[in-house]
């Protein structure tokens, strides 16, 4: 299981990953946009579904370990190794 750190921005024109970026401690996260709104789950559900499309993993294999109410966010993803992940997410 790797985990990934992501910065969600619901509400955008498109659903797309813009790519990494440095948060405010220095640590490095994903920058993740969705169409869903914040509302009932939606903006995460959306997300999930976006990294596991992209990751050409199964949505079962993309949880939300933390950030649930947060626009920073902490995925689980299975059935990666680190480097896989890396490089999954550097192609784009």
């Amino acid at each position: 299981m790797v985990q990934l750190p992501v910065r969600l921005t619901p509400g955008a024109s498109a659903d797309r990953i813009d790519g990494w970026d440095v948060d405010a401690d220095g640590r490095p996260v994903l920058k993740v946009r969705v169409r869903a709104r914040p509302i009932e789950g939606e903006a995460n559900a959306a997300l999930i579904k976006l990294l596991a499309k992209t990751l050409g993993v199964p949505k079962s294999a993309v949880s939300l370990a933390r950030g649930g109410q947060s626009r920073t966010k902490m995925l689980e993803v299975d059935g990666l190794s680190e480097d896989d992940l890396k490089s999954r997410l550097t192609d784009l």
